[in-house]
């Protein structure tokens, strides 16, 4: 593929990735806005972003088996249209039950956009060096996007009104899409591999829908008495889809990606990893900023700058040139330690001002995170064959959503029991301290070839 094509798709994924991490965060700021405006109650208000979590996190592995069988250009074009019009009716909607349907729509839509631009990556550029600056934009862009949501919820809510905060994906959904477009004239999409399971897929998205929704109400976001019987049908449906699955000759994870140790052990490392990244650390951050410092919406947007800008170039810039020379597990080892540092840092600077409390210690974890993401996600997609890349972007984004519901659950009970968010942030570095331990048990592709054994078994 030529230099411009793979710019072109790089482009094209990392602005469809950055619009759909945005759309995770970027009511957050909004909220009290639409809740006046709507007329809508606490709970109601809750589902705005609620929905968009289900239907992202639920839908994920299925989302991700589409590229493979219907073609990634194809799948990634459908997606990010229904994305940008979803995204639309809910800025005009002049209902609360619109908004949150329109927001339903747009995380089922992101689960079928966000692993088919990774996979667009990884089958645009081969492995090595190209894949690695690749994949450190595209990681970049997916860590950033909490702390850019907020920082563009602030300023559009605040300066325009929150309808801008849901209307701005169709300018920037149109661009991307006429990129697309362009890509797939280029290059057409190889045909499909095999089909996909619709009973699989049913019992999947149902599973993890349920499993969301219960961890989003221990973490203090849902009803608790609707938790226990979504936890319930959860289990249930999990149950009934690894039946199914060893019946199928046309599953979702296909059998050869859980036998790859690095493939699996790389995406527990992934989702402890998510804990804090994915969600609790913008939503602790931003509850600190607005809560005891008393910032307004845009200055504690503002005040995600320092770890957005050190979590990007870290991973953006130094990330890929160290991966050359430095092993990637010593990589995420060293990130993990950085970042666990400043989390600890953070949950003793409790009360302090903004210097202590939020800058430093947003440096020392924005550090960590860029130097250990890149490395975490080019190990658990190397050597995969590419009928498998989507399915393999799919078990990987799967970790990361279910990750963070699981540790922004986890940090809100902790903050609950003790009475203070320093230990949300704590709790976070003792998960990501333990990715360093576990690093060393990730065997670096590179070292597997050199034994003899394959990269994927």
């Amino acid at each position: 593929m030529a230099t411009t094509s793979r710019t072109l798709a790089l482009w094209v994924a990392c602005v469809a990735q950055l619009l759909v991490v945005l759309d995770i965060s970027v009511v957050n700021v909004a909220l009290p806005s639409i809740q006046a405006d709507l007329a809508m109650g606490p709970t109601q208000t809750t589902w705005v972003a609620l929905a968009y979590g289900l239907g992202f996190a639920g839908a994920l592995l299925v989302g991700a088996r589409l590229a493979d069988v219907l073609g990634t250009g194809r799948v990634l074009s459908w997606g990010l249209g229904a994305f940008t019009l979803a995204g639309t009716v809910g800025g005009l909607a002049t209902d609360g039950s619109v908004l949150v349907g329109a927001r339903a729509v747009q995380g089922l839509c992101a689960a079928v956009v966000s692993p088919a631009t990774f996979t667009l990556l990884t089958t645009t550029n081969p492995e090595g060096p190209a894949r690695t600056r690749a994949v450190a934009a595209w990681t970049a862009v997916s860590l950033a996007g909490g702390g850019v949501g907020n920082i563009l919820s602030g300023a559009l809510t605040e300066l325009v009104s929150w309808r801008a905060v849901l209307l701005v994906n169709l300018p920037i959904g149109l661009a991307v899409l006429a990129g697309a477009a362009v890509l797939r004239r280029r290059f057409p999409d190889a045909p499909g591999h095999g089909r996909l399971d619709l009973v699989g897929a049913v019992l999947a998205t149902g599973g993890f829908t349920c499993a969301t929704y219960a961890l989003s109400a221990a973490g203090g976001h849902a009803s608790a008495a609707w938790a226990g019987a979504a936890a319930l049908a959860g289990v249930v449906l999990f149950v009934l889809l690894a039946a199914q699955q060893r019946r199928t000759a046309h599953r979702l994870v296909p059998r050869g990606l859980l036998r790859n140790r690095l493939v699996v052990r790389g995406n527990v490392a992934t989702a402890l990893t998510a804990a804090c990244f994915q969600v609790g650390l913008w939503y602790f951050l931003t509850y600190r900023m607005q809560g005891p410092m008393g910032f307004s919406p845009m200055r504690a947007g503002l005040g995600f700058l320092p770890l957005t800008s050190a979590l990007l170039v870290v991973n953006t810039w130094i990330t890929p040139r160290l991966m050359a020379r430095v092993p990637s597990r010593t990589l995420v080892a060293l990130g993990a330690v950085s970042a666990a540092a400043g989390l600890a840092w953070q949950a003793f600077a409790v009360g302090d001002a903004y210097v202590l409390a939020v800058l430093g210690p947003s440096l020392v974890v924005g550090v960590g995170g860029g130097l250990l993401t890149t490395p975490l996600a080019t190990m658990v997609t190397t050597g995969v064959p590419a009928e498998d890349a989507g399915a393999a972007s799919g078990l990987m984004n799967t970790a990361k959503q279910f990750g963070g519901a699981l540790g922004l659950a986890a940090a809100t009970a902790a903050t609950a029991l003790a009475g203070t968010d320093g230990a949300a942030f704590l709790l976070m570095g003792a998960l990501v301290g333990t990715v360093a331990l576990l690093a060393f048990r990730l065997p670096s592709p590179r070292e597997r070839r050199a034994s003899g054994a394959p990269v994927y078994d």
